[in-house]
This record gives structure tokens, sequence and C-alpha cells, in this order.
């Protein structure tokens, strides 16, 4: 194998292996072999460009252009023309399936399903990532920045994997590199000749030249130590540094060991964590349990707070953590006057549901767990130590139901003032027109309390806002102002709007995540599904402490103190199934709103008929976009055909008639023996200019292996060049259009098929067309310099007129 062959066949491998590492980020991983035999394709492309050769760039041409037909040809077939070919509909629908991906992307958790958008972004970015390093290494020879595209690889697939990417998938693309440096030195080495071994011999071993045919097995052996030792360093660093825990649905966060030691929790983010649940397409079952409750419809189970506001985002602070106390302490705020009662519950976690906060409902006076768990005192949270996760946790928890008077909590007295301080604060970042929407809310209330209901109320029912998950989450100031002005957002946007005019008016707020309540099954016990992910707003009051709000349209319940009309413990139906089974709002009736939600969950509804929804109708693309993308097509499809074309024109004007005057028969006779030099060239023989006709001549009939009257054409080409070029009176000679047919004739019949076709679609002539360019460019520098000098030069006489120098005075 060539040394080139060796160099692209190691970027193949790179390239694969470096993908290897998003293997878990998409299930099923059947993209990954779809993608390596395209790849497979554009590598071929590139190998058979560079034999021919083309020019690097077109080379690189070529390959974008089999990669755009082959993703057109997988992804966009029924829309392309002839199938295969990128018209307008197939680039709209490859774009829509782009689209598509990064709608996707931003909603399903990890691993992804291979939704066709997503497989497109899979596919798609793996042959760009592989038609750079193709480059890179092997088109232009320099391997080492080729690591850029892979290290942006892998980068990318470490950055989304929970917890990071496996140490297998660095070894696999680091080795592949190395592999790739190592072809590379090898080719450079090989290039040098043979290497001189001047090491002494054993006694008695025969004597061999200085110069022997052997490896150049120092500079390998160096460049494997090298390698060795850089692969040893990136896996051995990282080990020794502080690890960096994941937040909400990731890794266990940090905490310290032994009793009554101390520790601290991160802030964590569940912004696409909640999303990602929310759009599942499957309700997965995260947990079940059984409560002696009454009334399960204030059974959120809730797994962290988010107390803290910067502007960006809302996020959990960096709070200490310690051991989990027996029996937990009483809820900050809570005053025995306030009725209570206390309910058991039994969780059970699904064992595929991995998460590092405990779900619990609040507030817990006392948690029966085992393993590695830490008690958070502010938000009252467990959180799991030593990577303890909830994956198959079954553990028991008692809890209050607070059952708060609308008088106690209208009637609440000031809050503590560094608990007001923490809770009430807001960013500078954070836009006036929020505020200025809470005061106008809230306007005619007396009360905190007065105020948090009139809040509650205008998002859940008056404020004309609309539940979907579709959009695009954000906590910021600026995704606040929006969403206020778009009023369409899913709960995160309700709860952390809510949060944030609540501290406006001075109430102590902060955002609670967890789950809604679930559905009850058959046997009695509650189901939480991931659809049920939620996330509610708490308002601190004195005397009743954290109280929750339901401010999100169609999800969860409104607590009975927040209706002033229902009296507080009062029964109430049971929790209701969420509402939005889907996560676009439709007003039609889906058929299988008559199957329970527990079966549907479970799977027992048997197929259900989609529902059709007429959609905005679409004129398709405008006449303007219709033509441009027309001439964008043909403009890409006729590149690879210029040489071709170039090639045939050149022919037919060489071998045109001209006129009858004797120094045109010289240029037909010149013409001619070019178009032979040319035609030998397109088949394999470089010209060689040092050489005269005869011997010219010569090399063509041998390198062509031409006899008959092919060589006898050849032959007398060279004698009438060197008629015109060197006689006396030289005398044109007949007949040299149908020598140059039958010189390309026996070429062709000597080459082969694919030589032939090689020869006429993509001949090494055409090479010519960037000399003629480079030379007509240095003509027009040189001539454009000249006149630039001249033009200096007849001013300079001018200027001395006008100012004239002062005559010289001496000493």
């Amino acid at each position: 194998m060539s040394g080139r062959g060796r160099l692209a066949l190691c970027a193949y491998a790179a390239t694969v292996l470096a993908a290897c590492s998003m293997l878990p980020l998409v299930a099923p991983a059947s993209w990954i072999l779809q993608a390596a035999f395209l790849l497979a394709i554009l590598s071929g492309v590139g190998a058979l460009a560079r034999r021919v050769p083309l020019a690097r760039p077109l080379t690189v041409l070529a390959q974008a252009v089999v990669a755009l037909l082959v993703l057109t040809l997988v992804f966009a077939r029924q829309q392309a023309i002839g199938g295969l070919l990128p018209g307008p509909e197939a680039l709209e629908q490859l774009n829509s399936l782009l689209q598509q991906g990064a709608s996707d992307v931003g909603q399903y958790a990890i691993p992804a399903p291979a939704t066709p958008g997503i497989r497109l972004m899979m596919v798609g970015g793996m042959l760009i990532i592989g038609l750079a390093v193709d480059a890179l290494a092997v088109t232009f020879r320099s391997a080492a920045p080729a690591g850029l595209p892979l290290l942006a690889l892998y980068s990318v697939a470490a950055g989304l994997s929970p917890g990071g990417a496996s140490w297998l998938w660095f070894v696999l693309a680091a080795a592949a590199y190395l592999l790739l440096l190592l072809a590379e030195g090898r080719d450079r080495l090989s290039q040098w000749g043979r290497v001189f071994g001047g090491a002494a011999r054993a006694p008695g071993r025969a004597q061999q030249s200085v110069f022997e045919n052997t490896a150049p097995l120092a500079p390998v052996r160096t460049g494997r130590r090298i390698g060795a030792l850089t692969l040893g360093l990136a896996l051995v660093i990282p080990a020794m540094l502080p690890a960096l825990d994941s937040g909400l649905l990731g890794g266990a966060g940090s905490g310290g060991t032994g009793e009554g030691s101390g520790g601290t929790i991160s802030a964590v983010n569940p912004l696409v964590s909640l999303q990602n649940s929310l759009n599942q397409p499957e309700d997965r079952e995260v947990m079940r349990y059984n409560t002696n409750a009454q009334d399960t419809k204030e059974m959120y189970l809730r797994i962290v707070a988010l107390d803290e506001f910067d502007g960006a985002t809302w996020k959990s602070s960096e709070r200490h953590i310690k051991d989990v106390p027996d029996p937990l302490p009483r809820p900050d705020g809570l005053s025995p006057a306030v009725s209570t009662t206390e309910v058991e519950t039994s969780i059970s976690a699904a064992g595929w549901y991995a998460q590092s906060w405990l779900p619990m409902p609040f507030p817990a006076t006392q948690v029966k767990v085992k393993g590695d768990w830490r008690f958070e005192p502010v938000g009252r949270t467990l959180v799991g130590d030593r990577k303890q996760t909830t994956r198959g946790a079954q553990y028991t928890v008692s809890s209050l139901l607070v059952h708060p008077t609308a008088d106690q909590l209208a009637n609440a007295p000031a809050p503590p003032g560094d608990l007001l301080k923490e809770y009430t604060r807001v960013p500078d970042s954070l836009p006036s027109v929020v505020s200025a929407t809470a005061r106008q809310v809230t306007s005619g209330a007396a009360t905190n309390y007065e105020r948090a209901v009139k809040l509650q109320d205008w998002f859940s029912t008056s404020g004309g806002f609309t539940y979907n998950t579709r959009v695009e989450s954000g906590s910021g100031t600026e995704a606040i102002a929006n969403f206020l002005k778009e009023k369409e957002g899913f709960c995160v946007h309700f709860s952390f709007s809510m949060a944030a005019m609540a501290r406006t008016l001075g109430i102590p707020a902060r955002v609670a995540v967890g789950f809604t309540p679930g559905v009850t099954r058959p046997d009695g016990t509650m189901s939480v599904g991931l659809r049920d992910a939620h996330a509610w707003p708490e308002l601190y009051f004195e005397g009743v402490g954290w109280t929750r709000f339901e401010p999100t349209p169609t999800r969860g319940s409104v607590p009975d103190y927040t209706r002033q009309q229902a009296p507080a413990g009062s029964p109430s139906r049971p929790a209701e199934p969420s509402r939005s089974a889907s996560a676009q709002p439709s007003a039609a009736p889906s058929a299988s709103d008559s199957c329970p939600p527990t079966a549907r969950r479970l799977g027992d509804c048997g197929p259900s008929a989609a529902a059709s929804v007429a959609g905005p109708t679409d004129s398709g693309p405008s006449a303007p976009t219709l033509i441009g993308t027309a001439v964008g097509v043909t403009v890409l499809l006729a590149l690879p055909l210029l040489p071709f074309v170039w090639r045939r024109r050149v022919r037919s004007r060489r071998l045109g008639s001209g006129g009858r005057t004797p120094a045109d028969a010289v240029a037909r006779t010149l013409a001619a023996w070019q178009e032979i030099t040319d035609t030998a060239w397109d088949y394999g023989i470089a010209p060689d200019e040092s050489q005269t006709p005869r011997k010219a001549a010569a090399r063509v009939i041998r390198l062509g292996r031409l006899d008959g009257a092919a060589a006898d054409s050849v032959h007398r080409a060279a004698g009438a060049v060197e008629q015109v070029l060197y006689a006396r009176d030289p005398r044109p000679t007949p007949g040299l259009t149908d020598d140059v047919a039958r010189v390309t004739a026996g070429l062709r019949a000597q080459a082969g098929h694919w030589p032939a076709l090689r020869a006429i679609l993509a001949p090494r002539s055409a090479v010519r067309v960037i000399w003629a360019v480079s030379l007509r460019w240095e003509r027009t520098r040189a001539r454009v310099s000249t006149r630039t000098r001249g033009l200096t030069e007849r001013l300079r006489p001018r200027r001395g007129r006008e100012a004239p120098p002062e005559p010289a005075t001496g000493a």
C-alpha cells in the first residue's frame, strides 16, 4: 500500500473511532454503521481524485459534492431529482430535518431516540469531520492539524454525555490519532530513501552495504514512546483533578464523610432535564408509591429548591450538607397553630431512573432509606453521596400535609430580616416590565397573600397564557420578559416568572422542582411518569413556612388555601392526571381519551388513531428561491464537468481549420503536436519539455505501448514539427488531424476502460488552465506596476517645479 493510501485509511479509522464517543448519546447506535459506510465512499472519492490527480481544492470540492449527494440519497430521496440530485424540494427537506433534529436535541434526554433529524445531524456531522480530517491529513499532507476536528467531535460527546465521555472512547480516539501521526511520519521518512545503517555488525556476519534497505526503527520507536507517554498523561492527570459532579439528573453531589462532618452541594440547572422529561415520546414510569393520605392531590414529590436568581437562571445555592437526622428538624416558619396531618408514603424508584436527589413529599419529617444520603437543611432535601443515586431505591417518608387557612396566610407577620433579604433579591438586569406587570396584576391587593393569589390566578386562568412544552426553555431575565409578552410556555416559565414577580413585590419566593402526584393504578398505588415532571413556586409566609402555589394551567392542582370560597382541609376529589399528554395543545379530541392514564402509560390501550389536525397551508418556496436554488444546483453539478468541457473546446480549436498563409500552416502543425502531447498526458504520460520532438515521440510510443498506424502517426507529427521549426523552407504536412485521431484511439485502446473514462472526464492536461490564469495574473501585476512607476516618474518633475527647493546656504 502506498504512503498516501495508508494515510487515507488511518484518517478514516481516526474519524470512526472518535465518533464512537457519541454512541451513548443516541439509541439505537445503528446510525454509526450508516455513517461509516458513507464516510468510506467519501474517502474512496478522495483517493480516486488524488490519483487523477486533481488539484487539492478540486479534490475537497469533489468530496463535498459527493457528501451532499449521498446525504440527499439517504435522507431526501423522495424529494430529490431522479432520487439523487438535490433539487429545491430535497434541500428544503434536509433543512427541515436539521431544524427538527435541533428541536429534538433540546427535548429528549440522553440517550435520545434516533429520529430522522437527529440521525441526519449525527451522520452529516461525522461526514463533515471525516472530510476535514481527510483533507488535512491526506490531501494537504498535514496530519497534526487533523487532530482539531477529531478533538471537536470528542468534546461534543464529552460535553453532552452524563458524567463526561467514558475513558474507553478517549483511548480509542487518541490511539487512532496517534496512528495517523505515525502513518504520516512513516510516509515522510520513506521519501528520504533507505536509512544509513552505520552500526557495527556481529563478527562472522556477511558484510552488507551501509545503505541497507531497513525500516526506520529509531524514529518509529521514538514516536511510539512519545505517543504512549502523551496518552498516559492524558489519562492520569484528569483522574488526579477534582471532579465536577453533575446536577439534577446526573451524578451525585459531593459531600463530606463521617459523622457530623460537613460538605457542600453545588448549584444545579434542571431546565434541560425537565423539558426533556415532558417531551419524551413514551411516558415511562419513574416511580410508584403507596400513601395513607386521604387525598393525593397534595402529594407533590419534591426534588430540589432553586433559591438563587442571578439574572441568567434560577439555581440552587451552594449549601452545607450533613448526615440525615432522625427525625428531621421541624420545618422553618411553621407555627403549631396551623393545622397539619402526618402521612406516611412508601416509594419505589424505577431501576433505570438514576439521579442524585431523592424525591419526597414536602415537608418531610422522617426518611428511612438505605445508601449514602446526606441532608441539606435549608431546602430540606436529601442528596446522594459517593455517587449514590435513586436507581431502584425503596424508601419510606413521613411528611406533613399543611392546611393553612386564608386568614392565617393573609395575617402572616413579616418574615425574618435575613430571610426577607435573601429571598427577595432580584438581579439588576431584570427588565422593569416584570415589576411593573406585577404591580399592575396585584393592584388593589392589601396583603402579600392576596397578591400571591392574584399572580397565580392571572397566570393560570385570566392572563390568557397557553401551556406548550415545545417553547424554547430559558430562565434568564430576557426569557421572563419574553414569556410575559408571548404568553406561551411550560411550567418552568410559569414558576420562574411568578417567583421573580413575587420577589419584586417583597414576597420571599423560590422555585421547587419535582413531580406532580401522578395517577392511580387499579391496585390503589400511585404511578409517576416522566411527563409528571414539574416546577412550581414556593412563597414564604411566617407561621406557615414555604407554601406551594400553582400558576401553570392544566398542570397539577390549585391549592385549596388559595380558594377563599373553599374551607381549608375539606375533602376534595383525587388528583387528576395531567391533561398534557402531548407536548402540543390540541383542540381536537384524542382517540385515546377513553383509555385510563395508567393503562396508557403501561401500554395496555393498544394502537390509537392519530387525530388529524389541519395545519396552516404553505404555498411553497417563492419564485426567487426556486430560481436561486436551481442556479446553485446547476453550478454545483457543472463544476466537476468543467475540465471535460474545457478539454473538448481546446481540442476543437487546435484541430479546426485555420488560414492559408505559411504562418497559419506552422501554427496548425504545432497545435496538432500540442494536442498529441496533451492527449498522452491525459492517459498518464506526463510531457517532458526538455526532449526534442523525435525523442518525445519515441517516449510516447514506448510508454503508451503504441504500434502500427498509431505509432506511425506520432512519428509523422514529430517530423512535421521538426520540418516547420528547423527547415529553411518549411512545408506543411497534410493529414495531421487524422494522425491525432489515430494516436488518441491507440492510447485509449491500450489504457483500458477506467483510465480512458478518467482521461475524458478528468483530463490531467486541464491543469494548463490554472497555469494560464497564473501567467495572466503575473503579467497583469507587472503591467500595473510598470504603469504605476511611470506615473510616479512623470509626477516627480511637476512637483519639483511647483515647489523648487530652497538654495543651500554655506556656513
